[in-house]
Formats: C-alpha cells, structure tokens, sequence
C-alpha cells in the first residue's frame, strides 16, 4: 500500500511563512529579492526544513585573493671606475724627479670619493702647503659674504672698508679676478709697497690698508679691468675686504665657512714666506707639520693655506655639488657659476696671458676643454672637469712646473677612467 503524506494545513502555513522569511533575509543581505516558492515545491521545501532544523548551516568557504607577486626590480650598476693606469704614471715620475711623494684624489658629483691613493711619504695625514691653490678658498670666502648680503662683490671696496677710499673704484670682483690694476706677483714677487703680504706681523685688515693707500705704487697701478695681472697683494686686499664686511678674523670666516660644514680636519691660512721659504719651491722644513709655523693674524690670502688631499677632495667636492657640503649650503649655485666663469672675458675682453687662457675668480680657465685649475707654485694641482662631473686634486711638494708637467700627464687618464666608469 503507498502512503501518502500530507502535510497538515497548520504546518503548511508556518512552513510558507518561513519559506518567505527566509527569502526576504536574503534580499536584505543581496539587494537582490528572491522570489517566493512555486506552490509544486512545498512539500519537498517543508521536507528539507525538518531535515535541517537540527543541522547548522555551514558557511560557504572564504575565497582569499590571489597573491601578487611585485615585479622584480632591478638594481643600477654600481659604477665602476679603473684607475689602474695612474698609479704607474705617479710612481714613475716620482722616481725620475726624486720626489719624496704624491697625493691624488679624484672626485665625481654623484659617487663621491672615486680615487684615493697616496705614494712615497704621503699618506692621507700628509699636510701640504698649498701655494696658489688657496686662491679658489679664498675667493670662495668673498662670495659666501656676498651670499649672506654681507658683501656687493661689484661695488667699490670702500662701501665696506672705510680704508677703500685711497682706490675708490676697486671692487672685490675686480681683485678676485687679478684685474685691479694693482701691481701683481710678477715680474717682481718683492715689490716693495706691498711687503706686508709675507709677513706674519700685524694685522690683515692693516697690510690692505697699507697696500691699497701707498703712494709708493703710483707710477705703476693701471685702471681696474683693463689688463689682468696675475697674483700679488690684490689678494691681501682682498682678505681685508673679508674682515671689514664680516667683522670676524679670516680664520674664523675659514673654520665657519668651510671647516664646520665640510667636516674638514686641517684646513687654515698662515703666513709662512719670511720665516721657513720665501721663494717658488717647497720649504721642506715644513714637513707636515703646521706647529713650527708662527701665530699671525695677518695670513696670506693668496698662498698661505695649508691641507690634506682628503680635506681638499671635500671643498671640489661642494663645487660640483651645488656648492653643498652633505646638507649644508657652503656656497649658492650662482657663486660658483661667478667664480667658474671666464670673467676677464666678460668684464673687458682679457685673457691670462695667453689667448686661449681665461680666468674667473681663483680659478683658470682653459676656453679650449673648459676645465677650470688652480695650480700653486709648490707642486698643488687641482681641477674640474664641470661637464663631466668630477674633479681632481694632485700634490707633490716641489714646484708649480712639476706639478703642472704631472698633472698634464694624468689629464687624459682620469678623463677616460671617469667616462668609462660612469
């Protein structure tokens, strides 16, 4: 016999109830309604509902996103730079010239410190009397003034030095620049209205004084920009200038200026000429050793610095980088660009003895490659490369003709491993 169930019509009701609560839930949960059940399927909907009632529903398993793995990236190069052929080069001509050594460091804007390296007594400690190759950190003291609004390097001299006034039209451009019209280094290094630049006594603001009021230079001075003599007791002026804007003493502007913010460990000025060496070879009594220098305030603004290949590789360093030092603003991008350029071009259409020799302040300029030096008669021998980013500092402790001759043979050297490396 079949039997047939039949669902009771009180059960059918709560079951229809049900039926339709539990579609309106899920329209609440879809913001889509479900439709009620077809009347053909109530039996077996009611069937399943007693059959669930003691069973939970189970939730449908989460579904996790796919994994995306990020693109793998890819390192830049380290530069690689060879400087393997220098050292051959330095070594030989340390030989050949009994020299007792070397120092070289190369630098690049973007990779710092490329090449170090030292030969013979030279090590990174070795303190070196530089020379000439002060002139680009003297001038660069001017320009931080002029950067600080302490200083207008084209107005007259006596706007910041009541002592100006005996050559009322010099600017401190003009003597960055060895186109004031004062008497120069040569031919006469011991021209003498202007001794006071070799020696320690007195003060600085005093020698320039001195120098821009004496008489005793009447019958040779020359109208400012009108021909460029190289050197001399402009530079002294110069420091004097420095003083009188600032009111601080030229070691102070030094140590504030660049020993603080390039972290150097050497870097200062003295006035050695009449004590250990007068002429335009090393003083070997020096050796490293600033101590037997005598105090003064009146240091020589021109030649009187002394420094390290390190601390030296440090300020080219802050001259290619926007003349920063880490994160400290030593010098405005647009001091340096004044004191890159060729200003005796410019101001009256000069040039440093020789047509294709410029100069801009403190440094050379050779219009040709456009690298930029500042050598010094004991041997230093710095320059930049600025269009391609580096620069580089050698020294030895001779003569500028030396140097200059060892210098020229690393030239194309350094150019080839820097473009090579970079």
């Amino acid at each position: 016999m079949t039997r047939i169930c039949r669902t009771p019509h009180r059960l059918l009701s709560i079951l229809l109830a049900t039926a339709l609560l539990l579609a309106a839930c899920g329209s609440s949960t879809s913001g889509t309604a479900s439709a009620p059940a077809e009347s053909a399927d109530i039996e077996n909907t009611a069937e399943t509902i007693e059959v669930e009632e003691t069973d939970e529903a189970e939730a449908p398993a989460a579904t996790e996103p796919p994994v995306t793995e990020p693109p793998a990236t890819t390192a830049a190069p380290e530069p690689d730079y060879d400087f393997s052929a220098v050292s051959p080069v330095v070594e030989a001509f340390v030989a050949e010239n009994e020299l007792n050594g070397a120092g070289l460091i190369v630098v690049h804007k973007d990779d710092g410190v490329v090449y170090h390296d030292h030969w013979g007594e030279f090590d990174e400690d070795r303190i070196s009397l530089i020379a000439s190759s002060s002139k680009m950190i003297t001038a660069g003291v001017l320009l931080r003034l002029q950067d600080d609004g302490l200083l207008d390097i084209d107005a007259p001299v006596a706007d910041v030095a009541e002592w100006g006034a005996g050559s009322p039209d010099i600017t401190p451009a003009q003597l960055l620049s060895n186109s004031s019209g004062l008497v120069g280094l040569l031919p006469n290094p011991a021209y003498a209205p202007y001794l006071c630049q070799y020696t320690p006594t007195g003060t600085l603001q005093e020698c320039a004084a001195d120098i821009l009021n004496t008489p005793g230079d009447d019958e040779d001075v020359v109208d400012p920009d009108t021909e460029f003599d190289y050197g001399g007791a402009q530079w002294q002026v110069a420091g004097g200038v420095a003083e009188a804007a600032s009111g601080k003493s030229w070691a102070e502007l030094i140590d504030e200026i660049y020993v603080g913010p390039c972290d150097l460990d050497v870097l200062a000025f003295n006035n050695h000429f009449a004590t250990i060496g007068a002429g335009f070879d090393y003083p070997t009594a020096f050796d490293s050793d600033p101590s037997i220098l005598d105090p003064t305030e009146n240091p020589n603004m021109e030649g009187g610095a002394y420094v390290t290949t390190g601390d030296y590789g440090k300020l080219l360093l802050m001259h290619l980088r926007d003349g920063k030092c880490g994160d400290n603003q030593v010098l405005s991008p647009e001091a340096l660009a004044a004191m890159h350029s060729d200003r005796i071009a410019e101001a009256y259409e000069g040039d440093a003895w020789a047509p294709e020799t410029g100069y801009g302040m403190g440094w050379w300029v050779d219009r040709p490659s456009g690298r930029i030096t500042d050598g010094g008669a004991y041997g230093s021998h710095p320059w930049l490369d600025l269009e391609d980013g580096y620069g580089a500092y050698l020294v030895i402790e001779a003569n500028s003709a030396a140097g200059n001759a060892l210098g020229g043979q690393l030239y194309d050297i350094i150019d080839q491993a820097i473009a090579a490396g970079a």
